[in-house]
């Protein structure tokens, strides 16, 4: 198999993180939304992470984009600055080969470096393969809120994740 490199997204791989995102949309309910999006919605969205410090991480294999994972804010107020929400998708034949966890460990340690002291994961309380790699990475489960969202006419529970990343250093 041919090795997989992580490295930061460029303009060129907007094209295959909107397909992803797209079809995570359109065929699962590991992300909410209903709407899919376009290139420019993407840009926009890539724009604003790095505008705002945040890493945008793509995994290659062979020259083609097989997955991606950001981080950004968890919530608006100046008293999370140091909490980050994350996200990792991988393309639809690529999953369970370990794309996912090679995205996520690198994930962590922009984090780390970063200065970031708590990661949230928001996942879809059944979604057990995700639940279970975020244990692996250190993650514990903080709750799960019930019926929070729906998606393809049925509520969704949402399991939430943490994972301590750093002591206090303001």
């Amino acid at each position: 198999m041919q090795p997989l490199v992580i490295r930061d997204a460029v303009e060129t791989d907007l094209g295959p993180i909107r397909d992803i995102y797209n079809h995570a949309v359109e065929t699962s309910t590991a992300i909410w939304n209903e709407v899919l999006v376009d290139l420019d919605n993407r840009r926009v969205w890539m724009e604003q992470r790095r505008a705002r410090g945040f890493p945008v991480l793509v995994a290659e294999r062979q020259g083609s984009v097989v997955g991606y994972a950001s981080y950004g804010d968890w919530r608006p107020h100046d008293g999370y600055r140091h909490t980050v929400e994350h996200s990792v998708y991988v393309e639809k034949d690529q999953r369970g080969g370990g794309i996912g966890k090679s995205l996520m460990q690198a994930l962590i340690e922009k984090a780390k470096a970063g200065g970031v002291h708590v990661m949230i994961g928001a996942i879809e309380a059944e979604n057990r393969a995700s639940i279970a790699l975020h244990e692996k990475l250190g993650f514990h489960l903080v709750g799960i809120h019930r019926e929070v969202g729906i998606k393809f006419g049925r509520w969704l529970d949402l399991a939430m994740m943490e994972l301590k990343l750093s002591t206090l250093t303001e």
